[in-house]
C-alpha cells in the first residue's frame, strides 16, 4: 500500500450539532481529503461529525487512520473496516497519536473534546513545539466566539499577538481546500 502524500487530522464533534450545515461541511471535508489524495486522521468514531467525515472520505476512495481509546470503542461504535485503526489506552495517547500522524489540523464544529484538542495543538504551536497549519472551519460562524475569546486573551495581556495568527479561520470547504494546498508542500508526509 502506498503512503498518502499528506495526512490531515480532523478534530470535530461526536454529535451532529443543531444545524444541517455542520454535517454537510463534515461530508465535504471528507470528500476533499480523499480527492486530494490525503489521508484522514480522526477519532475513529462512527458517530456525529466524526462519522460523517470518515464515511464521506471512504466513499470517495480516501484512506483513513482512526485513533480511539479502548474505553470508547463501544460508545462510539468505532469500525476498523474503514481503514487503519489504532487503539490507545487513554485520551491523552489518542491526541498524541492523532497529532503525530498529521501534517495539518482542521477543526470542524464540536464540543468540549474538540476544544480540548484544538487548544492543546494551539498551545504546542505557541510554545514552538510544531509549525503545523491549524485551520478552523467556521461553518455558519460557529467559531466566531472562540476567535473573539482568543482576541480577548491577547488584549488582556495573557498572550502575545502572534497567538491569533497560529490558527487560520476559513469560512467554507472551498477556502479550506485552498488554505491546505497552500500550506502543504508536496513532500515529507507524517509518521504512520
Amino acid at each position: 500500500m502506498s503512503r498518502p502524500a499528506r495526512s490531515i487530522c480532523v478534530y470535530c464533534g461526536a454529535r451532529d450539532g443543531a444545524r444541517p450545515a455542520y454535517v454537510a461541511a463534515a461530508e465535504a471535508t471528507g470528500r476533499l481529503i480523499a480527492a486530494e489524495g490525503w489521508r484522514l486522521v480522526y477519532g475513529a468514531g462512527d458517530v456525529g461529525l466524526m462519522g460523517a467525515v470518515a464515511r464521506a472520505a471512504v466513499a470517495a476512495g480516501g484512506e483513513t487512520l482512526g485513533v480511539v481509546p479502548a474505553h470508547l470503542i463501544r460508545r462510539e461504535a468505532s469500525r476498523s473496516d474503514r481503514g487503519r485503526l489504532v487503539v490507545t489506552e487513554t485520551m491523552h495517547e489518542r491526541k498524541k497519536v492523532m497529532f503525530m500522524n498529521a501534517d495539518a489540523i482542521v477543526v470542524l464544529p464540536g464540543g468540549a473534546g474538540t476544544l480540548d484538542e484544538y487548544l492543546e495543538a494551539l498551545t504546542w504551536r505557541q510554545l514552538g513545539l510544531h509549525a503545523k497549519p491549524i485551520l478552523l472551519l467556521d461553518v455558519e460562524g460557529y467559531w466566531q466566539p472562540l476567535v473573539g475569546l482568543i482576541g480577548h486573551v491577547v488584549a488582556e495581556g495573557f498572550a502575545e499577538p502572534s497567538l491569533a495568527a497560529y490558527s487560520g479561520v476559513v469560512p467554507d470547504v472551498e477556502a479550506l481546500a485552498a488554505a491546505l494546498r497552500a500550506a502543504l508542500p508536496a513532500s515529507s508526509a507524517a509518521a504512520l
